[in-house]
This record gives C-alpha cells, sequence and structure tokens, in this order.
C-alpha cells in the first residue's frame, strides 16, 4: 500500500505506511487564483473533482474490492468504468455512500483529504475534474 496514488492501490491510513507530503489540511492550491501548472497532488489546476470511492475498515476487505478491480480492467492497463466501480462498490464499501455506487459527487478539491487520510481503506476513482 503505497503513497503513490498512480499505483491504484487501496490508500490505508490508521497510521500505517508513509503519508503524502504537504501537510494535513489541504489549502486547495491555486484555488482559481491564477496559478499555473501542476500541483503536487497531480490534478492540475482544477477547483473541482467528482469521485466514487470505497471505504473499508478492514485492510482484508479492501483487497478484496482492489482484487476485483485489477483482475477485472487494472492488471490489462483498463481503466475501471465508474459503473462497474458503483457495482463493486455497492458490494464491499461500509460508507453510506456505498448504497449509491460510491458516489461521492462533486465538490471542492481537498475536502475530502482529511477523511481519506483518518477513516479506514479506500479505493477512490476520479470521474471527473472541472474549475
Amino acid at each position: 500500500m503505497g503513497k503513490d496514488s498512480k499505483s491504484k492501490e487501496p490508500s490505508g491510513s490508521k497510521g500505517k505506511g508513509k503519508q503524502p507530503s504537504g501537510g494535513g489540511a489541504d489549502d486547495g492550491g491555486a484555488k482559481g487564483k491564477g496559478k499555473v501548472g501542476k500541483s503536487s497532488d497531480g490534478l492540475g489546476t482544477c477547483t473541482y473533482v467528482k469521485a466514487r470511492h470505497i471505504l473499508c475498515e478492514k485492510q482484508g476487505k479492501i483487497n478484496e474490492a482492489y482484487k476485483k478491480l485489477q483482475d477485472g480492467w487494472l492488471s490489462n492497463g483498463d481503466k475501471v468504468p465508474p459503473a462497474e466501480f458503483a457495482k463493486i462498490a455497492a458490494e464491499y464499501s461500509e460508507c453510506p455512500s456505498g448504497k449509491k455506487g460510491g458516489d461521492l459527487g462533486w465538490f471542492p478539491r481537498g475536502r475530502w483529504r482529511g477523511h481519506f487520510r483518518t477513516h479506514g481503506y479506500h479505493v477512490i476513482l476520479c470521474e471527473g475534474r472541472k474549475n
């Protein structure tokens, strides 16, 4: 379970592994104030993100969900279709959003950062970015 978001592995919290640098709360980087270029979180200059997630308290359960994603798409280098991710989220996620396929909707970048770092284990699918 590494810190590299491109690894597509479940992100663990609860004090396990290294955490990304940059402090606790996300200040939103540019926050629409004209900064150009990519931010350290790989989202560029976007200010809103649309995401789905799978949340599990136990690492074994999130690993099962991740294995389904890996066997179906990731091992082939394919992107996981949001509808398929939603089915797996509905089956495995322990978050109330699991009933909605893990849909978190559109939210300001950085809003969930603390939650993702401190509550259980997550697999997160970014569906869109906008300013």
